[in-house]
């Protein structure tokens, strides 16, 4: 995620819903999938007893009464023997079946969908689940939060950790991604973006038909849907992706002027950051800039999601590198439960400083040095800890500042070359799948050749400014 702007409110959300504790009539019992993954930040998040690998949403949205109607089919793979299971959701639902018959429901909690199958699903077994339902995204508020956006001719999907819950039900953790049809009518002048590539275009009696297929592994929360007016650009990057970017018609001229001018160079930023990260790991790219008053930015999978905030001053192409960046770390490898967001934030930020030494603003070591010396021996900054900033942090500055500024000591603690090849050997190693700080931990012994275990508990794991920054061997 690209903004400090929403970060105290989304902190608070993020306390809150990780404090939800699941109801006892709701907890984990032979032949019931378990009502959450285990993470510890958020233990009601995602499901146990199976694995998604496809989700086909079908749907039509009126953006004059933000109306959402449709079905999701869901293809699994039983992972224990099943007699109900959990899916994440907070829309009505009105009929479920399961493998082709129909099947009960109830929901419960804040966001569960409790489904019982008329047979019980054996372990290994294939499971296709259809949920059909309906209502009014924008007026769904579990804990007073929504991640559905409304504009003025339209919606928006968009948020972190959860935006799914709102427009389709699914395993709602990033430990569990999955490919993605996304097939949505609209009224007939209206646009649908979403992630991946446009397959198919079409307009019949009044309303417009858009599909887009990601095939590459999403997780949920990467997931994005915009309706509204949109004007569209196209270009390639230089090996040939396609860049497919949208700006909404209502923004300000100097914010649609500086948006345009930052965003446009996407495919400019996807070249310069793969000879650092490897080949990009997606087959289209781009971003879209809807009129939001919405204050952060988002990595969504390939249509990165910006506030126009971040283009009301002046071009920001910082904000662009940073999310572009996330495609290899946080999106094409995710994180394995929300514990490890340094894996996601630390490195995107690194990127930043990577882009600015290219554009000549200074290098990633002078960078790195302002941020360290730009807060003393006990402030607040340093008590955040990186590698395990707690359920109420993991979207604070020192997470995004602290953690950045820790990629680069662990550049000056190797080897140059060694650290270079690690940046493209993490997002090779894991590609489409996922990973853990310790995982990343490993790697970076192995590629440096020695013990970094005092490293990482400093710069990640300890609640006080670390003593020197590397480069300089000074006390802090």
């Amino acid at each position: 995620m690209g903004s400090r702007l929403r970060i105290p409110i989304l902190a608070a959300a993020a306390a809150a819903f990780g404090l939800f504790a699941v109801s006892a009539s709701a907890a984990s019992e032979p032949g019931h999938g378990a009502p959450g993954v285990g993470d510890p930040y958020h233990p009601t998040y995602g499901n146990g007893g199976y694995d998604v690998s496809h989700y086909a949403v079908t749907l039509r949205y009126q953006p004059a009464t933000d109306a959402l109607t449709g079905a999701t089919t869901i293809t699994a793979k039983a992972t224990q023997g099943l007699s109900r299971f959990d899916l994440d959701f907070v829309l009505g639902v009105s009929r479920v079946s399961v493998n082709g018959r129909s099947a009960r429901f109830a929901t419960y909690g804040r966001h569960k969908l409790v489904i019982t199958p008329t047979l019980p699903i054996a372990k290994g077994e294939r499971l296709t689940v259809t949920v059909a339902y309906t209502g009014v995204p924008s007026t769904m508020h579990p804990d007073g939060l929504t991640s559905w956006i409304r504009t003025a001719d339209g919606g928006v999907a968009a948020n972190e950790p959860e935006s799914a819950w709102w427009w389709f039900p699914s395993n709602d953790h990033p430990s569990d991604k999955a490919t993605y049809d996304v097939n949505i009518r609209v009224p007939g002048t209206d646009q649908a973006i979403s992630n991946g590539v446009l397959v198919s275009e079409h307009t019949e009696r009044s309303w417009t038909s858009y599909h887009w297929r990601q095939d590459k592994p999403q997780a949920t929360y990467l997931a994005t849907l915009a309706v509204g007016h949109f004007d569209l650009t196209h270009s390639r990057t230089a090996t040939g992706i396609p860049v497919v970017n949208a700006y909404s018609p209502d923004l300000d001229p100097t914010t649609a002027a500086n948006a345009r001018a930052s965003v446009e160079r996407t495919g400019e930023i996807i070249d310069f950051l793969s000879g650092y990260f490897g080949p990009y790991p997606f087959d289209s790219a781009g971003g879209y800039v809807p009129n939001v008053t919405a204050g952060f930015a988002l990595e969504t999978q390939t249509r990165i999601f910006y506030s126009p905030k971040f283009f009301a001053k002046a071009p920001n192409t910082s904000v662009v590198a940073h999310e572009v960046a996330h495609q290899w770390y946080g999106d094409s490898v995710s994180l394995d439960r929300w514990s490890d967001i340094w894996l996601n934030e630390g490195f995107a930020g690194y990127a930043e400083m990577l882009w600015s030494e290219h554009e000549g603003n200074g290098t990633p070591q002078e960078i790195a040095q302002r941020i360290y010396d730009a807060y003393p021996a006990g402030d607040p900054f340093w008590s955040v800890k990186p590698g395990d900033p707690g359920p109420a942090r993991e979207f604070d500055d020192a997470v995004y500042e602290r953690g950045e500024v820790a990629v680069q000591a662990l550049r000056d603690t190797m080897d140059d070359t060694d650290f270079l090849r690690l940046l493209k050997a993490w997002p090779t190693r894991h590609r489409y799948g996922n990973g853990t700080i310790t995982e990343f931990e490993a790697l970076a012994e192995q590629y440096a050749g020695k013990d970094l275990s005092d490293f990482f508990t400093t710069w990640l794991y300890t609640a006080a400014k670390p003593a020197f920054f590397p480069s300089r061997q000074t006390p802090g």
